[in-house]
């Protein structure tokens, strides 16, 4: 079944100009990107988007990294893209990612590590309206 989900270049990838060569990863990988923007996330707003970490100690962290320079929000699509996102990119720990995967190749460790990616189908559509609306997508699904 054709899935839409989330994918947030973090700021290292962005910091580290590899926007594009996980991008192309993400295309050889069967994903077609159905919408894309670049922003700066405010600490007001990265925080909303990650108020479901308010309570774990990692959450300052993740706020002050997410708002250190600018992100790259991507709506993919593909048959079951949630599950084969979550497969392409590799485990949140770039030590324990499997060979070949995005946070192997590039991430730096478990914080800095490249790319953000939705963990249901329920939570993809929430961070995709987080980040676009209706009509800044493409609309692939038939």
């Amino acid at each position: 079944m054709v899935e839409r989900t989330l994918a947030i270049l973090k700021p290292d990838c962005v910091r580290k100009n590899l926007i594009g060569k996980v991008i192309d990863q993400l295309l050889n990988a069967g994903f077609q990107v159905t919408g894309m923007k670049m922003l700066k996330l405010s600490k007001a707003s990265a925080g909303q988007f990650y108020l479901v970490h308010k309570e774990r100690p990692f959450y300052s962290d993740l706020i002050a990294f997410m708002t250190e320079n600018r992100v790259v929000a991507l709506a993919l699509e593909k048959d079951n893209a949630v599950k084969a996102l979550r497969k392409t990119i590799g485990a949140t720990d770039p030590a324990e990612a499997e060979e070949n995967t995005v946070r192997k190749l590039y991430a730096d460790s478990k914080q800095h590590n490249i790319i953000h990616a939705s963990d249901s189908p329920e939570n993809a559509k929430i961070e995709l309206d987080f980040f676009f609306s209706d009509r800044e997508l493409i609309d692939n699904i038939s």
